[in-house]
């Protein structure tokens, strides 16, 4: 396994649209595998394979539902989506701050519908349609973005949009001064 280097804004190749997994292969599998160490490396409880610069329809999440270990931490509950779709979004929205690896450090209110039905594939090729709510329905819709070159700040008005992206620039000048130092 591999921690792969995150696409951050701006960055041209967030924007491509991803293409539709064939197969579910040993390939894929061995992405996946590096996508989570990448994840929880992070560290985010997201990330879209476009993230990683391989644009397919291939999504990692890890919301830390899982049962609780021997010492009462969340357990994991590594989830795979190849060629998500949503099916039936509710008409009732929730807003959930969000943040995103290729942001990172800037978080913003955003609104989606609160419940979805989704159908996918896992890792093991096997077919999944199940309605998701609360912060599952909304990781995945926020991960499925990436897949078309969409971005969080991109459901923003363009000045809180422009206010994220200053304070990314601030911090990103900030950090590079402290190494020049």
């Amino acid at each position: 396994m591999a921690i792969l280097t995150i696409l951050e804004v701006p960055d041209p190749r967030l924007r491509r649209i991803s293409e539709p997994v064939a197969e579910v292969t040993d390939e894929i599998r061995a992405l996946i595998a590096d996508m989570f160490e990448t994840m929880y490396d992070a560290p985010g409880i997201g990330l879209a394979a476009a993230q990683v610069d391989v644009p397919i329809r291939l999504l990692v999440m890890d919301l830390g539902d899982g049962p609780e270990d021997a010492e009462g931490n969340p357990g994991k509950n590594p989830r795979v989506f190849i060629n998500p779709e949503i099916l039936d979004p509710s008409e009732d929205f929730s807003v959930y701050n969000e943040g995103c690896l290729s942001v990172p450090g800037q978080y913003a209110d955003v609104e989606r519908p609160a419940v979805v039905r989704a159908r996918w594939l896992d890792e093991n090729g096997v077919a999944h349609d199940e309605v998701l709510d609360s912060l599952t329905a909304t990781c995945l819709q926020h991960e499925m973005d990436h897949l078309d070159g969409i971005l969080f700040i991109d459901h923003l008005s363009r000045l809180k949009r422009d206010m994220v992206l200053k304070k990314l620039e601030k911090a990103r000048r900030e950090k590079a001064g402290k190494k020049a130092a």
